[in-house]
């Protein structure tokens, strides 16, 4: 304290002093002495900015000045704390003498820890905070900006090193508000030591003067925090944290939420909630970008007016239908799945459930909305195929299985996929204590939603007739345990209930995802569940039958046990594991009973434990070496009864698809191939007796395991067929045989068990299933292979003449084959034999003689045959041989040795293909006759054709001389129409029909027409199935068929016609009620997309489809902007009075309709070519199209800006759609390996052509359109894809958003992409007008 005097002295001193220093080096001291007296005469800041200023140019210091920020605060804090001091620092920020962002991290590290002790300075702080931690784009243009961002990372005292300046904008907006959060939860005593996000803050001892200051400034940094959080620039900087940074962002979360569940404080604001603190929103995969009131989405393309045509009268498409047809792939999926004539090697559940996270992300729909769209799809089927035809198909077992087994399994895939993620996101959580614990998802609750719904559909859940059994003691189940009575059904027969159980398949549905622990029992308590309670039960419980509750308490398998278990499907995983338990352990009897049961109601109607079943089935059919085994053959063969009631239990049609659907085709071939190499090895020496009382042989049981195994792949098939092996989805594909099944087995254990996922998923299965993952292949059975190898060369038609060796063993066997097929006929096999052999006289061998050479391994018998085929034919066309006697002589050699079926149909095939041989004339003399009713035939296919939309040329057939066939495929027909219909050739008919099609298909015309008319003749209930397969046949051979055909499913599907705007159409247009004669009159008409999905496997080249298919998207586009109507109609229409109405269709519904197009395009693409044409799409259509446009009529006025700008949306929708349902939208798909090299391709044509490096032909605004939709669709569906993608590739992308004013999806594409670009993103937003 000193007088005036002195004091203005000291003053007019220190501005001298000043001055000097100004003039000389020592700068610093210069600003320090003149900020000082400036201070102590309360100098103005401006003028006292301005004093600085000069003195720092004078030394050539450059602005802002990071020394200066330095010396500043450390001025200020705490010495010379006071008003004026803050105001220069406020200044000097304002007037960029020093960077504002480096003046806030150097105050945040000295005064947020002492804010008790210096509250004033705390809530200066904040002041500055709210001034200019807001003015991010400012900063970024100061000519030092990079040694700024350097000086702040060092002032943030970040562990890595300094690379990006923009990363230090993000690191700088997070560091600030977590040290607010974290301060503000310490002063309202909600703050735990161990939840500390930075060091720990310096408390003084409380001061109770400065309570009111304490709480004014946590309210204010709340309030900041909130403004954080919502400006539309911070909070979209803050989403990179949450997108990049997961580590630090889980603390961060679980603070706030803890201030805004528990902090007093902030109740009491005014201005902000809890609730705005932290929405609902918050933890979305959007990001908290959602938060900014600001911040919205507007489309960049408005149009002034949709021109639309049609009459009042006409009905829009239900609301219903629209919805619906979001999930039409899964509709196709699940029909598609039903094709009889295809074994897939894939799992139906995996297949489906990519597809419904590919349609979840791709409508951006709730999950019950998904789940409720898949159980809709799946009831559609079933009624579908509620009175099906006859034929050699699945029917309605196998839709059953699809509704009631693989469409729960898939639902229990998604549930526990995110559940899996759940577990592995609190594995990596610091805090985690149990690794196996159980998590619940959403998915779960939102399962119990669409269940829930699912009741409104009454009409779709009434079940079949040979279910209702099933469904009301589903329906008796739940309301007994309502009703408190669940142990009472244990005890009686469902058919003796009231008859107020009235089931339906919800019941059924709902049973499956209890016992697959979706749902509990609180399920039956939903409203309206149960239709009434139970009160009319007898007083008295009825005597105990045999049942499986019978087993489960000891019963021993009595026969009477047996046929009941048999009968009735098991509902309980510990019931089949009891089962399983006596087929390993019991006596030779319990084994084979065991194994009956499984095979029967179990395996086809058992759905809640189906897919335990088939495992258990498949572990079976490798039994264990037995503890006394010793000797050269196989163990296998002492099983030979029990295998054979398994191989013959699985070989019905339905259950053979059920494996299919379940993907366990690769494992049961796994099991079979060593069943064949074992008993295909074995001399027939030893016989059993099997269940039937039949004499069973090592042949018997051979030729059972190896037309079992050829029916899992289309073996019969010439090369040509299999270049469509990457043809489609990876369960729709064409298998290329068993190397391929074994191939895909290895793949299948050796990755089965690793991912979190499948941690969750095995909780489901039985502790009593293992697998050996040892890899599998073909050289691991030697006499397979060497038979695969002759099949090969024979389908592939290489040897132009058969002969084997004279003399040899193979010879031998030849003769002896040819003379039991000749026993009958007054002929020696000496001239069937093209070759003349010394070794034995066939002239003079017996019957027996020629069978006891043919006890010989069957291996060495297939060996053989196409030398006895090769002879047969010969001799018939010779004429040495009748075709009645050709005929006997196969149907006996079959009969001897059903294996040789196999033979049989590659060797006819192959000849077939080959060409050389004369035609048959079918005139009922020498070859059957088709004549009685092949006109009939005819006319139903024109029928059929018809009502399917499909013009082709004349049918007609030459009627002056008899139809004719190939000669090897008149043999071939003429063997199969020797077959009695009935069970126990049923697995024979099953193998041959399907070849017997295949072949006649790729026949010229009319040979697929006389095989269904002689087929019909046989069998009259098969009638209606060959009159399709024979329609089907006009597409091997017409491409234009197959483009009208594919119109023909978007004009119905879409409901574009000449009828109304938008007629009715939807998914039951596309694919009706199946086909057969449902109607009186005789068949009825089929549903186009039925049809496509029966006829697009025998397309030989699928490529042209892309074009055909784009081309139909574009038509449908133009129809869907005029309302629906066909060009001409709508220029009819504006000639008329009136003209056409304005607005009569919103952009909006056209758009869904648009979409509806894309989605059933890309739906065709998938499953027609699967990812060989998705990629032709990307790589080569597309750029093509864009280049050329060929075939567009360019629309004129506002209609043609309207259309040009929908065929721009429809190409996003339908290419992004298409790599969805290819790839994936994870990583899950095997597929997902070939996205992103096609990406990149596109990608590259898209940034050449923004670039302006190619000249594109079509039109801007579907330019625009298509760039803005893809890039839309990509970052808000498949935000994965992006982050697989180059970085420069986006960047370049990200530029051309940019020039066509799509800023805000520029930014989003790179925030997607991650922590390589996360600092040109925060410095993109900071600069960025939203």
């Amino acid at each position: 304290m000193g007088d005036g005097r002195v004091s203005r002295e000291s003053c007019g001193n220190r501005k001298k002093k000043v001055e000097a220093m100004g003039e000389g080096n020592d700068v610093w001291e210069g600003v320090m002495e003149a900020t000082k007296w400036a201070q102590e005469n309360k100098t103005d800041p401006l003028l006292w900015s301005i004093q600085v200023t000069s003195i720092l140019n004078s030394a050539g210091v450059s602005l802002p000045s990071i020394q200066l920020a330095h010396r500043l605060v450390s001025h200020i804090c705490f010495d010379n704390h006071l008003p004026i001091t803050w105001k220069y620092l406020e200044k000097a920020m304002a007037v960029r003498l020093v960077p504002p962002l480096l003046v806030l991290s150097l105050l945040a590290a000295r005064v947020v820890p002492h804010r008790r002790l210096h509250p004033a300075a705390y809530a200066l702080y904040i002041d500055l905070l709210n001034r200019h931690a807001f003015s991010l784009s400012s900063n970024l243009h100061s000519p030092n900006y990079p040694k700024v961002m350097a000086s702040l990372h060092h002032a943030l005292r970040l562990s890595q090193p300094f690379s990006s300046p923009g990363l230090l904008l993000v690191h700088f907006v997070f560091a600030v508000v977590s040290q607010l959060l974290e301060a503000s939860l310490d002063d309202d005593g909600l703050l735990q030591p161990q939840d500390a996000l930075h060091v720990d803050m310096l408390i003084d001892a409380p001061n109770h003067n400065k309570d009111a200051l304490h709480r004014k400034n946590t309210a204010m940094a709340i309030q900041l925090i909130a403004r954080f959080l919502h400006d539309k620039v911070t909070s979209r900087i803050l989403s990179l944290v949450q997108r990049n940074m997961p580590a630090h962002w889980g603390p961060f979360v679980h603070q706030l939420q803890r201030l805004a569940g528990n902090s007093i404080l902030l109740r009491n604001l005014k201005h902000v909630t809890p609730e705005s603190l932290v929405p609902l929103n918050f933890n979305s995969t959007a990001g908290i970008k959602l938060l900014s009131s600001e911040w919205k989405t507007t489309p960049k393309l408005e149009l002034s007016a949709v021109m639309a045509a049609g009459a009042d009268s006409c009905a829009v498409q239900s609301r219903h239908d629209s919805w619906s047809l979001l999930w039409l792939p899964i509709d196709l999926i699940l029909e598609d799945a039903m094709d009889g004539n295809h074994v897939a090697e894939n799992s139906a559940v995996e297949v489906l459930t990519g597809l419904v996270k590919a349609l979840q992300a791709v409508n951006g729909t709730a999950w019950h909305s998904a789940f409720l769209g898949l159980w809709i799809a799946a009831l559609r089927l079933v009624q579908r195929e509620r009175d099906p035809s006859e034929g050699p198909v699945p029917r309605l077992d196998t839709c059953l299985c699809m509704l009631l087994c693989i469409t729960t399994l898939v639902v229990a895939n998604l549930i526990e996929e995110e559940e899996g993620e759940l577990i592995e996101e609190a594995e990596r959580s610091p805090t985690n204590q149990r690794k196996d614990k159980q998590a619940l998802g959403v998915r779960r609750g939102e399962l119990v939603i669409s269940l829930q719904l699912l009741g409104d559909y009454e009409n779709l859940l009434s079940p079949p007739q040979s279910v209702i059994w099933g469904a009301n003691q589903a329906a008796a189940k739940a309301t007994l345990f309502v009703s408190g009575q669940s142990g009472y059904l244990e005890y009686t027969n469902v058919n003796d209930l009231p008859t107020n159980f009235s089931g339906n398949l919800r019941h059924l549905i709902v049973e499956a995802c209890i016992a697959r622990h979706l749902l509990d029992t609180s399920a039956y308590f939903w409203p309206g569940y149960v239709s009434a309670p139970c009160n009319q039960l007898p007083h008295s419980i009825p005597n105990h039958l045999p049942s499986w509750s019978s087993l489960m308490k000891g019963s021993s398998l009595t026969p009477q046990l047996v046929n009941v278990l048999v009968a009735t499907p098991a509902s309980s995983l510990a019931e089949i594991e009891k089962i399983f338990e006596f087929a390993i352990n019991g006596s030779d009897e319990e084994k084979i009973s065991a194994a009956t049961i499984l095979c029967g109601a179990s395996l086809v109607r058992g759905w809640n434990v189906q897919e335990h079943i088939i495992f258990f089935i498949i572990k079976l059919l490798s039994p264990p070496v037995p503890p006394t085994y010793s000797g050269t053959e196989s163990y296998l063969i002492s099983y030979a009864p029990f295998l054979n009631v398994l191989l013959l239990g699985i070989s019905p049609v339905d259950s053979v698809h059920i494996f299919s659907l379940h993907g366990a085709v690769p494992l049961l071939a796994a099991v079979l191939m060593p069943i064949c190499e074992a008993f295909g090895s074995c001399i027939p020496n030893v016989s059993w007796t099997a269940v039937t009382g039949e004499k069973l042989t090592c042949h018997a049981v051979f030729s059972n395991a190896f037309i079992l195994l050829l029916r899992l792949w289309r073996f019969s098939l010439p090369p040509i067929e299999h270049v469509m092996g990457g043809a489609a989805t990876p369960a729709l594909g064409s298998q290329l045989g068993p190397e391929y099944l074994l191939l895909v087995r290895n793949c299948m254990l050796a990755s089965f068990g690793k991912s979190p996922k499948d941690r969750v998923r095995s909780r489901r299965f039985s502790k009593l299933i293992s697998f050996s993952t040892e890899p599998l292949f073909m050289d691991s059975f030697p006499k397979l292979n060497i038979w695969y190898r002759q099949h090969r060369e024979c389908i592939e038609s290489t040897c132009s003449t058969l002969a084997p060796g004279p003399g040899g063993s193979v010879s031998q066997i030849v003769e002896a084959l040819l003379s039991m097929m000749c026993r009958k006929i007054n002929r020696s096999a000496q001239t069937l034999t093209p070759t003349t052999s010394g070794s034995s006289n066939s002239s003079t061998s017996s019957l027996d003689d020629a069978l006891m050479k043919l006890k010989v391994p069957a291996w060495d018998i297939l060996e053989a045959t196409p030398f006895v085929l090769d002879a047969a034919l010969t001799a018939c066309a010779h004429g040495r041989l009748s075709p009645r006697e050709l005929a006997t002589g196969l149907k006996d050699l079959a009969d001897f040795l059903p294996a040789t079926l196999g033979t049989i149909v590659s060797y006819l095939s192959a000849e077939v293909t080959r060409g050389v041989w004369k035609p048959a004339f079918m005139n009922g003399t020498d070859w059957p006759s088709p004549a009685a009713n092949l006109s009939t035939v005819e006319q139903q296919i024109k029928k059929i054709l018809a009502a399917t939309g499909v013009d082709v040329p004349s049918l007609a057939i030459d009627g002056n001389g008899p139809a004719t066939l190939p000669l090897p495929l008149a043999a071939f027909l003429s063997l199969t129409i020797t077959y009695k219909l009935d069970k126990s050739y049923e697995r024979f008919v099953v193998l041959v029909g399907p070849s017997l099609i295949a072949l006649s298909s790729g026949c010229p015309w009319p040979c697929m027409p006389i095989v269904g008319a002689l087929w019909a003749q046989k069998v009259k209930r098969w009638s209606d199935f060959f009159v399709f397969s024979a329609s089907a046949t006009v597409f091997h051979h017409s491409r234009d068929a197959v483009v009208q055909l594919l119109k023909s499913c978007f004009t119905s599907t879409l409901g574009l016609g000449s009828a109304c705007i938008y007629n009715n159409g939807g998914v039951g247009t596309l694919l009706g009620h199946g086909f057969g004669s449902h109607v009186s009159g005789g068949i009825s008409p089929v549903a186009p997309g039925i049809f496509y999905l029966r006829v697009f496997r025998s397309i030989r080249d699928v490529m042209f489809l892309t074009e055909e298919i784009v081309s139909l998207l574009m038509l449908s586009v133009r129809d869907i902007a005029n309302g629906g109507l066909p060009k001409g109609e709508v220029d009819k229409l504006k000639k008329t009075k009136y003209g056409m109405r304005y607005g009569q269709v919103s952009l909006s519904a056209s758009m869904t309709r648009v979409k509806h197009a894309a989605l059933l395009g890309a739906s065709f693409l998938w499953i027609s070519g699967g990812y060989g044409l998705v990629q032709s799409l990307f790589t080569e259509t597309l750029p093509s199209w864009f280049l050329s446009a060929q075939g567009l009529e360019q629309e004129v006025g506002e209609s043609g800006v309207v259309v040009a700008m929908l065929r721009g949306y429809a190409l996003a929708s339908f290419a992004v759609l298409s790599g969805t349902f290819a790839w994936g939208i994870d990583t899950s798909s095997p597929a997902s390996k070939r996205r992103p090299k096609v990406l990149e391709i596109h990608l590259e044509f898209l940034a050449n052509a923004l670039d302006g490096k190619v000249s594109l032909r079509c039109d801007c605004a579907t330019w625009r359109a298509y760039v803005s939709g893809v890039m839309s669709l990509m970052v808000s569906c498949t935000p994965l894809w992006i982050q697989e993608l180059d970085v420069g590739m986006l960047k370049r992308i990200s530029n051309g958003l940019r020039q066509l004013n799509e800023e805000d999806l520029a930014l989003r594409l790179l925030e997607i992409k991650g922590t390589s670009v996360m600092g040109e993103v925060a410095e993109m937003i900071s600069q960025s007008r939203f």
